[in-house]
């Protein structure tokens, strides 16, 4: 174990560096770079761990068994260990990786990135113009169809080499639990969040069909998914001005506030940093500032997509971001930085548990210290005044804009992946990749395409997780967590308002208490460093349904006498 976990650092070291490279400078040369490390990690990762497999867990000390579990089933995409398999199965990741980072689509006569095209997405009301960029940005997925099929055969293999029936057997086992189990925690904690999203699905149905008329958004059935002012409809916020509630809300627009008082990418990331040192936490190192890319750089081809790093385990943290001065970028700062200093606070546990307790929680610890970006917040800041301090009645638009974002999400994130156990488990095959894509949107979050999908279409390898082989059940358990963090956070805080209103900015105590979960890193089961922090070992839907409550209370009142959920067709 002391030389798995020797080799596995020095490779984590060199590959590291590579596919930031990569990442920040894509060209033919460092995607063949990224293709030959990929392929020499994996073949490390997959024979260490069928190494691994000549010791009975069972008959081991707890840490070693640990240690060999996580060996075995930390390989997001093995390949099995035949001539040729983890060079090919390289190669195919980061094709599709290049191929989403430098995809774009020609509207009006310019090449436009998915940055642009998001753009238009969220500010755009015209219909025909929203339903033409939809589609245009799904036209980068159908040559990934062939290559993603051929991948997911290829890991399976390498799944089942490994003592897995299918990966996504292996993706479930990684919750110190068995996969069945997860499954039904999965359900249960759906079950407690699903009317929530009922409520809010109907309320903006009801405002997208006064804005757009019978014709494009009918009052009953699905919504159309290219009106909700997100390239995925995960997240609604884009279209808070349509849906927006009767009562008015806060009199500042974040975003014009930042402009004003001349914050540029580099400040609104150190207001992020000042954040964490706020609860007690150590700057980031002057390394951050040197290598981190904070902006999207002239003439090169990188991908944007918001992600934090740790480059060898130690000190080297830094974000990679084409960060735009706005409200949504200020949040996400927040939410990359939380990985950074979780990476940091871990770092001096044993390589294996150099990671987050489950990846819910890496995913939710930046995001609960975004619920704390509160206006009592932006007014320690500085970013406004007590004069322009929300009155209670702004509550239900301050919470209708908070809902559009993580309520919306969570029917999001359960589709992402129940798709793609499909896909790995061989029940959905490569011809009904896209029916069943929509199939899934349409009874989970109640969406449907704007038009006929083509035949050739491969719309879920649109969005960056699908192509990036990232597992996305961490997003919908972070979402759950975030909520339970928080809560548990005020009530140490000495908190007594309601949940929406408190922020645990500069609050040293809760900080030492927050410190004290991440260290652990991933040293103990999820439910030990679940309870170091929040005192319960149940991961409990009960903290998001109590914050949005008042906004339940509204939409409730709002929506009496619609027909509510979308089982029954849309009117032609």
């Amino acid at each position: 174990m002391a030389r798995a976990e020797s080799e596995l650092s020095d490779m984590s070291d060199e590959a590291s560096l590579v596919f930031w490279a990569q990442a920040t400078n894509i060209t033919d040369e460092t995607n063949a770079a990224a293709a030959e490390i990929g392929a020499r990690a994996t073949k490390l990762s997959v024979s260490l761990a069928n190494e691994s497999k000549k010791f009975n867990i069972d008959d081991l000390p707890p840490d070693l068994a640990r240690k060999m579990t996580k060996l075995r089933g930390g390989i997001t995409i093995p390949a099995p260990s035949t001539e040729g398999a983890a060079e090919e199965l390289s190669k195919i990741t980061t094709d599709l990786d290049a191929k989403y980072g430098t995809g774009t689509f020609n509207y009006k006569g310019k090449d436009m990135t998915l940055d642009e095209l998001s753009t238009i997405i969220e500010t755009s009301r015209d219909p025909e113009e929203l339903k033409a960029v939809w589609e245009g940005w799904r036209t980068v997925s159908p040559a990934m169809k062939d290559e993603y099929a051929r991948m997911v055969e290829i890991a399976n293999e390498g799944a089942q080499e490994l003592g897995y029936p299918s990966l996504d057997q292996m993706w479930l086992s990684n919750y110190d639990m068995a996969p069945e189990e997860m499954e039904a925690e999965v359900d249960r904690l759906w079950t407690q969040v699903e009317p929530l999203y009922k409520e809010l699905h109907c309320y903006a149905r009801t405002r997208l069909n006064a804005q757009y008329g019978d014709d494009v958004q009918p009052k009953t059935g699905p919504i159309r998914a290219d009106l909700l002012g997100n390239m995925w409809a995960q997240d609604w916020s884009g279209i808070y001005d349509v849906v927006k509630t009767d009562t008015p809300g806060p009199s500042y627009n974040v975003t014009q506030r930042l402009l004003e008082k001349g914050y540029d990418p580099i400040k609104m990331v150190k207001t992020g940093e000042a954040f964490f040192t706020s609860l007690g936490f150590e700057p980031l190192p002057e390394t951050f500032w040197e290598r981190s890319m904070i902006t999207r750089p002239e003439g090169k081809e990188v991908i944007c997509h918001a992600s934090a790093w740790d480059l060898d385990n130690k000190e080297d943290v830094r974000i990679k971001m084409c960060t735009e001065v706005n409200e949504e970028d200020f949040d996400t700062v927040h939410h990359e930085l939380g990985h950074n200093f979780y990476q940091r606070a871990y770092k001096d546990q044993d390589l294996l548990y150099k990671d987050g307790a489950n990846d819910g929680f890496h995913e939710a610890i930046g995001d609960f210290i975004g619920l704390s970006i509160t206006p009592e917040y932006l007014k320690q800041i500085g970013l406004i005044d007590e004069s322009e301090m929300p009155p209670a009645d702004a509550d239900t638009a301050l919470l209708l804009n908070i809902a559009l974002k993580k309520i919306a999400f969570l029917p999001f994130a359960l589709t992402v992946d129940s798709w793609r156990w499909d896909v790995l488990s061989g029940k959905t095959a490569p011809a009904d990749y896209n029916d069943a894509w929509w199939s899934q949107r349409l009874e989970m979050q109640g969406i449907v395409p704007p038009g006929p999908r083509p035949a050739d279409a491969f719309d879920p390898g649109a969005k960056y997780h699908i192509p990036g082989n990232t597992p996305y059940l961490r997003y919908f358990l972070s979402y759950i967590l975030q909520f339970q963090f928080h809560k548990a956070a005020c009530e140490q805080a000495g908190w007594e308002g309601p949940l929406h209103r408190c922020s645990i900015y500069d609050n040293k105590e809760v900080g030492e208490r927050f410190n004290a979960m991440l260290e652990m890193g991933a040293s103990k089961p999820w439910p030990d460093a679940l309870e170091a922090f929040t005192g319960t070992r149940d991961i409990d839907g009960s903290a998001i349904v109590e914050y949005f409550d008042p906004l339940m209370v509204y939409l409730k009142e709002q929506n009496e006498g619609q027909s509510c959920g979308w089982d029954e067709p849309a009117s032609e």
